[in-house]
């Protein structure tokens, strides 16, 4: 007998309930379960390790890469060997910004007065450790983290580089990291804040309202039952939708990572990254959001996709641009209740 043909595409046709008639997930959606699993997160080592950015962002454009982390200022660029190396972006000469720098054979040449430096310690500058994953570079600031340093960040499990695509989108907010974690450890919204993305959202299993306990064992350090399981179909256009399964889990304090375990895509990962940036001109906090998608698919077709990823990448951005359009004005909302004593709770 011959086996049943494999559809050549995911998609499933529904139709979906009108937005007000959906099913009401604010009961589910607890304060006490959602803090809880901040607390834990927020208990979790992160080594001092900062997500500074998209690994291809840094090494193009003869500049060193530029970004304030916890205040503070970090350039980061690639020696002649192709490694990431990273420092303080004050010149130790007269105090000129190193972002405005040259990046030449593999140093930073200041553009004041020419001092130049290759990574190793000079006149009172410090390198900094850096770590490139192959997607995300990250930076280990100890003094502004205040923990016992790890030697490598904790990379949450990735699809193998070959078989995937992916894709980084970067945005900032007026908020702190917890804000943009908190955010992600609420899955009950989804439905109701982003119905052009999502339909028929049901949230199978939360975690247990225990905050006094981060998690042992299990995958990335927490327990196995430490983890949001949902059920979701993705909008695509009309009445047709592609349903998964996927596990939301906090490996550390400013990472919240997304895992389709059942479903078209099964094995894809998102990554969300909350970088604390420091305060902005009008003195409210400011938190960078890194978010890196890698999708896969077992579907034949998904190698042609591969060759195209330079023209989808941008297209990946897009969609998670616009989910981050209206949850980065949800965790800024969130931070100014926290900050004027009005948060609920």
């Amino acid at each position: 007998m011959t086996a049943p043909r494999r559809s050549l595409l995911p998609l499933r046709l529904r139709r979906p309930a009108r937005w007000q008639d959906q099913r009401a997930t604010w009961r589910d959606a607890r304060p006490s379960i959602i803090a809880a699993a901040l607390k834990r997160a927020a208990a979790r080592p992160s080594g001092n390790w900062y997500v500074l950015g998209a690994s291809r962002d840094i090494g193009h454009g003869g500049r060193p890469y530029a970004r304030t982390v916890a205040g503070l200022e970090v350039i980061a660029w690639r020696g002649r060997d192709g490694l990431l190396r990273a420092g303080t972006g004050t010149c130790p000469h007269l105090g000129a910004p190193l972002r405005d720098a040259r990046v030449l054979c593999g140093t930073v040449v200041c553009h004041w007065h020419g001092l130049v430096l290759d990574g190793s310690p000079y006149a009172g500058w410090e390198p900094y450790p850096a770590y490139d994953d192959g997607v995300l570079a990250w930076v280990r600031l100890d003094a502004a983290g205040g923990e016992p340093p790890l030697e490598r960040p904790v990379v949450p499990g990735r699809p193998e580089a070959a078989r995937r695509i992916e894709a980084v989108f970067d945005a900032e907010g007026a908020c702190e990291p917890e804000d943009v974690i908190a955010n992600r450890l609420d899955p009950w919204h989804g439905g109701w804040l982003h119905p052009y993305s999502f339909v028929d959202l049901t949230v199978r299993r939360a975690p247990a309202e225990r905050p006094e306990h981060p998690g042992e064992g299990g995958g990335e350090g927490q327990g196995e039952d430490d983890c949001f399981l949902v059920d979701v179909s993705f909008r695509v256009a009309g009445r047709a939708v592609v349903p998964v399964r996927a596990r939301f889990t906090a490996p550390g304090p400013r990472t919240v990572v997304m895992h389709i375990l059942e479903g078209e895509g099964r094995t894809s990962v998102v990554e969300t990254h909350a970088t604390p940036l420091g305060p902005g001109p009008d003195g409210a906090p400011r938190t960078a959001v890194v978010e890196a998608v890698l999708a896969v698919s077992e579907r034949p077709g998904f190698a042609v996709a591969r060759a195209m990823a330079p023209l989808l990448r941008p297209l990946m951005r897009r969609a998670a641009g616009r989910l981050w359009r209206d949850d980065l004005a949800y965790a800024e909302r969130r931070w100014r209740l926290r900050a004027s004593g009005r948060f609920p709770g």
